[in-house]
């Protein structure tokens, strides 16, 4: 094995594989950033035996070991944050300060748990039987699977593996077959942090093998899954089947209403900031901007001029304000959807446009749509690039119903200086996540994350609420002789 070649983590040890899958960097074609191993069914069935033998040890280990190892990944993670979030822009194409946000933001996530290990709660309350003691205990779930996405490679694996291990329960990671590279390095951190051996597993490769194994096994406990919502809806019908607990977080369309009084130089930064950034390539986007008639105008064409000076290149290049997009695959898809606005009668602002640059790459100039409508195909489905629509709503209330017209749940906004809209939008919109003059893509760790409608399944992510999906409870009854 050569040093490009990045095994498996299975019980311990690293396990190499004859299948293995080209990791190159989408700002540079030339750039191999590793061989990486895909596991096959049957050595993703073998790390889901030994993270069934680890289990009774590890649920049973001292919070405070819990803790120290966690602290340990962190510490690590926060200390090559520069170099790791390198590699992140290497293999994904986001810009190197958003590479290196990232790796902190997994770095923060890792020491957060740590500090959760030790909250060990649950309840002692009075029986409705004299002389009867009850208490309530949060217990580990047991095996889980987890499941990553491409566009979030390190710190979505950090806020599912740090709370599955924080509460007691043993990992069997599959990082998206498209950028192993953070889930690999993650892994390899981990495997010297005191990890006993099975404890945590990694098995890299294609969901419809790793994936498909993880989900069908009546030895993984719960499934936890972030991607699309077709894949997402397979999985969830075969973990429920078997009787699985299972967790999804399955991507957005996400608006953002601006009302006449709002500042427009600030909403020009949320619609721009929260839709084309990052390529676009975020769940929580807010990709469908509903603005009133007193601001629609200068707010459109305030976002495409913002949008044409954006610059777009090399990832690793701190000039760059957009990377690559991450593959060809996403590039074509975002073009045809580019095809279906332009024929559906939507006005092109700027952008669309596949850029040369000095490096072979998938770079696209991000495009800003006038005069769509809610019920026009790019508005509707979610595209996962740089393409944002802007559409006219005739008043608030207007706005909020266009708002709430969609299959998808997961975030959502609102730019006013009105406290009265303000709070009524928090209240009446149906998403799981509201933002006040903010962008709809930034999230904090300590709160809880997930949508509603179609947009996610099951408990939320991250913060405290995590403990619901990765603990089980139990209520136990003692009378004492």
């Amino acid at each position: 094995m050569t040093n490009l070649e990045k095994a498996n983590y299975i019980a311990g040890e690293w396990v190499g594989s004859d299948d293995l899958t080209e990791n190159r960097n989408p700002s540079d074609l030339d750039d191999l950033v590793g061989l990486y191993a895909r596991a096959s069914a049957q050595q993703t069935h073998d790390a889901i035996a030994s993270a069934k033998a680890a289990l009774p040890s590890w649920s049973g280990a001292s919070p405070q070991l819990r803790a120290e190892i966690l602290e340990r990944v962190g510490v690590e993670l926060l200390a090559r944050r520069e170099e790791l979030g390198a590699l992140l822009s290497r293999e994904e194409g986001k810009i190197i300060s958003e590479g290196i946000g990232e790796v902190t933001r997994a770095a923060q996530l890792f020491k957060f748990y740590a500090q959760e290990a030790l909250r060990v709660e649950g309840l002692a309350i009075a029986s409705i039987r004299p002389g009867v003691r009850v208490e309530v205990r949060n217990e580990p779930v047991g095996v889980v699977g987890l499941i990553t996405p491409w566009n979030f490679p390190i710190a979505i694996p950090a806020w599912k593996i740090a709370p599955a291990l924080a509460f007691g329960n043993t990992v069997v990671f599959k990082p998206a077959d498209l950028t192993p590279a953070c889930g690999w390095a993650l892994a390899e951190i981990l495997s010297r942090s005191g990890l006993p051996a099975g404890v945590f597993n990694l098995v890299m490769g294609r969901g419809s093998v790793v994936g498909d194994v993880i989900a069908k096994s009546p030895d993984v406990n719960a499934v936890s899954f972030t991607g699309s919502e077709a894949t997402g809806r397979g999985i969830r019908t075969i973990v429920a089947e078997r009787g699985g607990k299972i967790q999804q977080e399955m991507g957005g369309k996400s608006p953002l209403v601006v009302l006449d009084d709002a500042n427009l130089e600030n909403a020009i930064d949320c619609a721009i900031g929260g839709s084309v950034i990052s390529t676009g390539q975020r769940c929580t986007s807010n990709t469908r901007i509903i603005a009133t008639p007193g601001i629609y105008d200068s707010l459109a064409e305030g976002m495409a001029a913002r949008a044409r000076k954006l610059v777009v290149g090399n990832a690793l290049d701190p000039a760059s304000q957009i990377g690559p997009v991450v593959d060809e695959r996403q590039l074509s898809t975002n073009l045809r959807y580019i095809g279906i606005a332009d024929g559906e009668g939507a006005e092109r602002l700027c952008g669309g446009e596949v850029l040369d640059r000095p490096q072979r790459g998938f770079y696209l100039s991000p495009a800003v749509y006038a005069n769509c409508t809610n019920d026009m195909v790019h508005v509707r489905e979610e595209i996962f690039g740089p393409v944002v629509s802007v559409l006219k709503a005739a008043d608030y209330d207007e706005a909020l119903a266009i708002a709430n017209d969609s299959d998808l749940g997961l975030s959502s906004g609102i730019c006013t200086t009105s406290l009265k809209y303000s709070e009524d939008f928090k209240t009446r919109s149906t998403s799981g996540m509201v933002f006040v003059n903010l962008p709809t893509a930034g999230v904090d760790y300590h709160v809880p994350f997930g949508g509603r409608k179609a947009s996610s399944y099951g408990p939320r992510e991250q913060g405290r609420a995590a403990r619901e999906f990765f603990t089980t409870s139990k209520t136990a009854y003692t009378n004492p002789l």
